[in-house]
């Protein structure tokens, strides 16, 4: 059972996957908040890995386990967090949810639409809810230019822009020293092989691609760096109606790729990748008459470092005005843990649901078709709220992540 510290409830927190983005920013995040939260449980299948990260959690020494399964059944764990490989998001969701715990699930959520829909249909049968790490949508600054856009009467255009360099850079200057294991049983590398390669079949059959190398790295590709982009962008500007065409990545040249949106009355350009460049340079752009709002992000696995939200505009008497809106410090890692902990303790809906991480792999799947049938591609679904631009909101033990 959940501890009392002070008037605040304490929740238990239980781990499955124990690597990189467990060790640089989830334990330590949960350390930071220990009025709020207490890790119990991690589970992972890298004996060494378990070993590093419970001696890096405050608070009590956590049990330890290469079994999911047991980590969701045990009544020392509220919150199930996933944080392995994305080949396991799904079952072990699933096996959380059937224990009717709060699941909190790092993106990708799933990577076919028929996954997305297993983990929607469990939850519906569950006590538990579930939630998805978009820690991007949580930034202070990206909930005030959604409420900034909305005000705008109509936009002309925008760019969705996320290039960045190699992610060791960042996370050697974290300062949180994280290591890599691979001690890993002969068994466990096999069925992470396997059940990837499986998705991946599953998720480019149901949109008839198929799943050559160079398509299958594009798909993960979105499922990794551009998950944030559009799930950012879905919120802030809806659902794009199609694609008017896209350039993916190839297998063996540098993984850089672009897609052209259309939405109702404006297009959106979408730009990402990965070079050797150690800066982080990723922000959403929105152009309308009289002012320009752009989101800045930089590396979360550095802590503190600010997002911020530039406006540039016509003003009244027909001056110019430039202004950079830094409205806190305080992480989107942090700030997405509140609202975990609100959806624990409160019952509090969150934006980031099974449901709407779903449209992500809808986009993907436009960026697909049109990359590789060289023409454009149009949407199943209707764009959210029509023309409201004001934000779309109105399978076994784990490897390591």
């Amino acid at each position: 059972m959940a501890s009392i510290n002070g008037s605040r409830r304490v929740v238990q927190v239980g781990i499955v996957g124990c690597g990189e983005i467990t060790q640089v920013v989830h334990i330590p995040t949960l350390a930071f908040m220990s009025d709020y939260y207490q890790i119990t449980y991690l589970c992972d299948v890298s004996e060494n890995a378990l070993s590093h990260c419970q001696k890096k959690v405050l608070g009590g020494m956590p049990k330890t386990t290469r079994s999911a399964e047991e980590l969701c059944a045990s009544p020392d764990v509220e919150v199930v967090l996933i944080a392995n490989s994305d080949a396991f998001h799904v079952v072990h969701s699933i096996t959380a949810l059937r224990y009717n715990k709060i699941v909190f699930v790092e993106k990708p959520m799933a990577l076919s639409l028929q996954d997305a829909d297993s983990i929607i249909e469990a939850e519906k049968k569950s006590s538990g809810k579930v939630m998805i790490g978009y820690m991007r949508r949580y930034a202070a600054a990206f909930t005030d230019a959604v409420k900034e856009v909305g005000g705008i009467e109509k936009i002309l255009y925008a760019k969705v822009r996320d290039i960045v360099g190699p992610n060791s850079a960042f996370v050697g200057q974290s300062g949180t020293f994280p290591k890599a294991f691979s001690d890993y049983r002969a068994e466990d590398s096999t069925k992470l092989s396997k059940t990837t390669s499986d998705i991946l079949e599953q998720a480019l059959g149901e949109l008839r691609i198929p799943a050559t190398p160079a398509n299958s790295l594009m798909w993960r590709h979105l499922g990794s760096l551009g998950s944030h982009d559009l799930s950012a962008m879905r919120e802030i500007l809806g659902m794009p109606t199609g694609v008017l065409g896209a350039s993916l990545c190839s297998a063996s040249g540098s993984p850089f790729w672009s897609a052209l949106f259309q939405f109702p009355g404006f297009a959106v350009s979408y730009e990402s990748g990965i070079d050797g460049v150690p800066r982080f340079d990723a922000s959403i752009e929105i152009f309308a008459e009289a002012k320009t709002i752009k989101i800045c992000y930089d590396t979360p696995y550095v802590k503190g470092l600010p997002t911020t939200m530039e406006i540039k505009e016509r003003m009244p008497d027909g001056s110019y005005r430039d202004s950079t809106i830094r409205k806190t410090y305080e992480d989107p890692y942090t700030l997405e843990m509140r609202e975990l902990y609100s959806l624990v303790t409160e019952g509090k809906e969150v934006k980031t649901t099974a449901v709407d991480a779903k449209k992500d792999l809808e986009i993907f799947g436009m960026i697909m078709k049109s990359g590789v049938h060289g023409q454009p591609a149009s949407s199943n679904s209707k764009a959210l709220n029509g023309v409201n631009h004001s934000g779309a909101v109105n399978r076994a033990a784990g490897m390591n992540h």
